[in-house]
Formats: C-alpha cells, sequence, structure tokens
C-alpha cells in the first residue's frame, strides 16, 4: 500500500473509527460499560495519533455524492492546527471522565465518541454535504450529552433549550447551501465566494448565522447557560475544542467569503466584539463558576469571531487553540470541585484551591491565562486580533480593548476561589448541591497537568517566529501583527485590572446577572414558539392527518365489503351461469359422438341438406 493511499485511509479512519467506536458502545449499553472506559481511551488515542498523521502529511479525500460535488475531507494548515488540538483535549478530557463519570457509562463515552467524530468531520470538510451531517450530529449528540441525566426533568429541558436554539440557527446553512446552488458557486466551501452577487449575500448570511449560533454569540448565547447542567466532562469539551469553537472554526474558514460581500466581514467583527464585551460583563456578575466559565467562553470565542471579521485569520485560530486548553482546563477543575465538594458557588468555593495543590496550581494558571496575563497564551493570540481591530475602526478597538479589560476582571473572581483561606467546612458552605466525595483522584488531576502546559506554553503560536511560520501557512499576509509595545501594553492592562479586582473587589453588575435576558427572550422567540408548533402539529396530525387516514380505512373497508357483495353475487354468479352453460353445450357436443360411422354419414347429410336450404332461401 503506497503512503498516499495509507494517508488518505488515516483521514476516513479519523472519523469512522470514533463514529463506529461510539454508535457501538450506545447500541451495546448496560452490557458494555466495563469495557466502555479502556475501549473509548484506546479509541481516543488512536485519534490522536490519526490526527497528528494527517496534520502532518494533508491528505485529502473524497467519494461520489451528487452531481458535481463529492464528500469530500482534506486538511489544510488550518484544519491542521485544530484537529490535533481536538483530539488531543477529547482524550483528557475522556480520561478525567474515567474517574468521575460511573453510571451509564457505555452511553456516555459512546456519546463523546460520536461528538468527537462529528468535530472532526467538520473540521475536515470542504463540501457541504459533510458539513452539514456533521452539524447535524453535533447538535443531536449536544443534546443528548446535556440531558445525560434524563430522568431529571429539568436537565433534559436545558438539553432542548439548547438544542433549539442552536437548531434554529442551523437553518441558516441550508439556507445557505440551496443558495450556492442557486448562485452557481456548487457545494465546496472553497467555491462559495464566486457565488453571483445576490445570492453570494445570501449564503454569506446563512453561514453567518448558523456559525454564530454555534459559537454562542450574541443573540445566541443563553444556550450555553442551559448546557451547564450536563455533566462537567461535557462542558469541558463542548466549551473548549468542540462544538462552541466548531463556530468559530466555520467563520475562520469563511473567512474569504466574508470579505468577498463587503457586510458580512464588518457584521461578524461588530458581533464578535459586542459579545466579548456584553458576555464579558455577564460573567463579572455570575456567582456560580460553572455559569462564570460559561459566559467567558462565549465572551472569548467573541475574539475568534472579530479575528475573522478582520482577516485576522492567524491571530483568531491561535486563540481559538489556546482558548480549547484553557477552558478545558477550568471546566475540568469545577467539575472536580463539584465532585469532591458538592457545590460550585464561588463564595462556598473559596480556598478550595488549597485543599489538592494540583487542582489549584492548574488552576490558577489556566486562570491568569484567562485573564491574559504575561506570558500565558490568551495574552498574545488575544493581542493579535486587537492590532487588527485597531487598524480597522478605533470604536471596534475601543470596545475590544474593554472585553479584554472584563476578561481580566471575571478571571480575578476565578482566582479568589484558588487563593482565598476559609477557616472551616461550614463557612465554605460545602455540600450545597449535592454529596461530595472530599477527594480528587489521579486519574481526573492528570489530565490537568497537561492542559495547564497547553494554557502556559500555547501563546507562542502568536508570538515571533511561530507566529510568521502561522501567518504564511494561512496565507493571512493582509492583518497586522502585534508588535512589542502592543503585547506590553496588553500586558500591563491585564495586570493592572486583575490587581485592582483582586484588591478592592468587583462591583456585581446587576443588569447582566440574569445574561442580559437572554433567557427570556430566547424562550420567546425560539423555544416556545417552537413547542407551540410542536403540540399544533401534533394536534393537526391527531385531529386531520390521522381522522383522514382512519377515514380512508374505513373507506376502503367499505368499499371493500361492497364490492365483496358484487363479486360473490353477481361476478362469481356470471362465472359459474357461464360455466354452466358451457358445461350444457359440452355434454349437447359430446352426444353425437357416438363412434358409429353411419351417423356421421347422416349428421353430414343433414348439415349440408340445411345448408343448401340456407342458399336457396337467401337466394
Amino acid at each position: 500500500m503506497s503512503s498516499a493511499t495509507t494517508t488518505d485511509a488515516a483521514l476516513w479512519l479519523l472519523v469512522v473509527l470514533p463514529a463506529g467506536v461510539g454508535a457501538g458502545l450506545c447500541i451495546a449499553g448496560r452490557p458494555a460499560s466495563r469495557l466502555a472506559v479502556p475501549v473509548s481511551l484506546a479509541t481516543a488515542a488512536i485519534s490522536v495519533l490519526l490526527a497528528v498523521a494527517v496534520a502532518v502529511v494533508r491528505p485529502s479525500v473524497s467519494a461520489p455524492f451528487m452531481a458535481g460535488t463529492p464528500f469530500a475531507l482534506a486538511v489544510d494548515p488550518l484544519s491542521a492546527l485544530v484537529v490535533p488540538t481536538v483530539a488531543a483535549v477529547t482524550m483528557l478530557v475522556l480520561v478525567f471522565s474515567a474517574g468521575h463519570v460511573t453510571s451509564a457509562r457505555a452511553r456516555f463515552h459512546g456519546l463523546m465518541l460520536l461528538f468527537l467524530a462529528a468535530v472532526m468531520l467538520t473540521a475536515t470538510a470542504t463540501t457541504l454535504p459533510p458539513l452539514l451531517l456533521a452539524w447535524e450530529v453535533m447538535g443531536a449528540t449536544s443534546y443528548a450529552l446535556i440531558g445525560f441525566g434524563w430522568r431529571e426533568v429539568h436537565k433534559v429541558e436545558a438539553g432542548a433549550a439548547a438544542f433549539l436554539t442552536t437548531r434554529a440557527a442551523d437553518l441558516g446553512l441550508y439556507i445557505a447551501a440551496g443558495a450556492a446552488l442557486a448562485g452557481g458557486a456548487g457545494l465546496a466551501l472553497a467555491d462559495l465566494p464566486d457565488a453571483s452577487p445576490g445570492w453570494r449575500d445570501v449564503v454569506a448570511a446563512g453561514v453567518l448565522v448558523a456559525a454564530l449560533g454555534k459559537a454562542a454569540q450574541l443573540p445566541f448565547s443563553f444556550w450555553l447557560s442551559r448546557a451547564m447542567e450536563g455533566p462537567s466532562p461535557v462542558s469541558a469539551l463542548l466549551h473548549s475544542a468542540a462544538m462552541v469553537a466548531m463556530g468559530g472554526y466555520l467563520l475562520l474558514r469563511a473567512e474569504p467569503l466574508l470579505d468577498a460581500t463587503g457586510w458580512a466581514a464588518g457584521a461578524a467583527a461588530w458581533a464578535g466584539a459586542l459579545t466579548a464585551l456584553l458576555l464579558g460583563a455577564v460573567a463579572v456578575a455570575q456567582s456560580d463558576l460553572k455559569q462564570l466559565l460559561a459566559a467567558s467562553t462565549a465572551a472569548q470565542l467573541g475574539f475568534v469571531v472579530l479575528g475573522a471579521g478582520l482577516g485576522a485569520v492567524a491571530g483568531g485560530s491561535a486563540h481559538l487553540v489556546a482558548h480549547a486548553a484553557t477552558k478545558a482546563l477550568l471546566f475540568l477543575v469545577a467539575g472536580a470541585w463539584l465532585a469532591a465538594l458538592g457545590t460550585k458557588r464561588l463564595s462556598a468555593l473559596r480556598g478550595a484551591g488549597r485543599r489538592w495543590p494540583v487542582v489549584g496550581v492548574t488552576a490558577g494558571i489556566g486562570t491568569l491565562a484567562l485573564a491574559g496575563v504575561a506570558p500565558m497564551s490568551l495574552w498574545a493570540t488575544k493581542d493579535e486580533v486587537l492590532v487588527a481591530a485597531r487598524e480597522e475602526s478605533s470604536v471596534l478597538y475601543v470596545v475590544s480593548l474593554a472585553a479584554a479589560a472584563l476578561s481580566s476582571a471575571y478571571a480575578a473572581k476565578v482566582l479568589l476561589v484558588v487563593r482565598g483561606r476559609p477557616t472551616t467546612e461550614a463557612e465554605a458552605g460545602y455540600d450545597t448541591e449535592v454529596q461530595g466525595t472530599r477527594r480528587v483522584g489521579r486519574p481526573e488531576q492528570a489530565p490537568l497537568v497537561v492542559l495547564a502546559a497547553g494554557a502556559l506554553l500555547l501563546g507562542l503560536l502568536a508570538l515571533p517566529p511561530v507566529s510568521h511560520t502561522l501567518r504564511q501557512a494561512l496565507g493571512d499576509t493582509a492583518s497586522p501583527t502585534a508588535g512589542a509595545a502592543e503585547l506590553v501594553g496588553s500586558a500591563l492592562l491585564a495586570l493592572a485590572v486583575l490587581v485592582a479586582a483582586l484588591r478592592w473587589g468587583l462591583p456585581g453588575p446587576v443588569w447582566a446577572a440574569a445574561w442580559l435576558g437572554l433567557e427570556s427572550a430566547v424562550d420567546a422567540v425560539v423555544v416556545r414558539p417552537t413547542l407551540r408548533l410542536a403540540d399544533s402539529t401534533a394536534r393537526f396530525d391527531d385531529r386531520v392527518l390521522d381522522r383522514a387516514v382512519t377515514g380512508c380505512a374505513v373507506l376502503g373497508e367499505r368499499a371493500a365489503r361492497r364490492a365483496a357483495v358484487v363479486d360473490v353475487r353477481r361476478i362469481d354468479a356470471a362465472v359459474e351461469a357461464v360455466a354452466s352453460g358451457a358445461r350444457r353445450l359440452g355434454r349437447l357436443a359430446r352426444l353425437p359422438q357416438t363412434g358409429q360411422l353411419h351417423e356421421y354419414y347422416v349428421q353430414t347429410a343433414a348439415v349440408l341438406a340445411a345448408g343448401v336450404v340456407l342458399l336457396v332461401v337467401l337466394g
């Protein structure tokens, strides 16, 4: 087998392996629970090796799908950066889950592997058919994972709210596909900017809406809050390198399309900047650790979306990867504290970082990275985007800079948890939500160390000479690079805000505590109308379609009975009468057949005589 064939097979296997194993675990269910963890970890480890291999070789594969549009996958410089990140983060999250998730393991690990397969397909798709398939599977598995504890109604409702919100935005991708065909561009992602001008705007709008929905950008941000009802490992993967990140990734991939329209790039930039600012305020207002991290996810992805809108693909990509490690780390820390201490309230967790040094130190590293403190990862990656914003618009730059300052403010609230010192457990308020185990096992601590290293070092992607190489590989030569002055200024700003927040505290913006009222808005605009439509459709089905089907069945039965009567009384009677007459004729026809020769002569003479008489009469 040639090396090209081997790498092509590796790319297919990168998607098929976790999908097949995940589906198998889900189908097997409880009988496979004992094998779920080793099988899942082995699959994730192989996926990491496959991801690294395809990132190095960068193969492309395709299979026939429809006329002019294959089912095509490929690894280019952008996906070569993202695919190994997704695989590595998923494996670390699954290692943590081995000691954290103890019920329905086969279903949990099966869904997580299906989720991984969908993200891999999203990251490598070069045509819309595989992207649409991946988009659907991501939505379905996220719903199942958020509502994993399906016996609790509020968790199922949270999954439904998240699913319906993102699903409403997902329709934009189907509109984009239809517009691309109508505009003559075809379904290849690289060809979308070539659609005719009017249709190109529709394509860009559809892609923008779908991506903003997945990335939890305004006005779709609130679904991230409801997603916190899922297990902590689900939050860690969904908020770091998987579903939310794929919304930003799609806009980075579609940057030429956004730029070609003349308006979509600006819309994406402002959507990202405003989300980073407003959701940063939401994060500052939270008193629940997971809710704070959820709001910060939308805010940090705002910088990725901002980078895509400004054409700063290298900066946005670096920020996406660095944020994946940082946010996976912090969500796993939150999950470890929740399982051990029974709470995720910030006031109750104060001093929790001192109880388990490994958890506390890694949490501190992740928090400083989130704040943008030098030399942590998000410090340099964020600056790449901020410099591009400054070149585009002074107003946009001020908004983005304020959002960056807010990231230091909400990180300070987490840092207070790490460095505080409660006197007793009663004062700390442990066990306010669930019964804590008072332990964090080694399988749960080990991934934190690796992710902390990523949160510390991945900022190198935005520093010379790595940033120069990355920009060349991504073709990002137009956007400006952050100089020494910008990097120093950003570091000082982050440090000043962090120190001030730790010294004097933070005023909680009450107006932002309820996620800007997005819950009620989403409920009014998306969830309730969808559920009402579903109820109306169900009633229409019961009262109209079911009755019509039942009526047709009754009429069919009556028609069949009448047909049976006609068949028995008339058709069968007619057939029997014909048969009886034929039998009589047969008997009559046999009468002359006596076998006597003289009788045949007489019969012949009689027939001839009758013929002569007939001729005479007619003549």
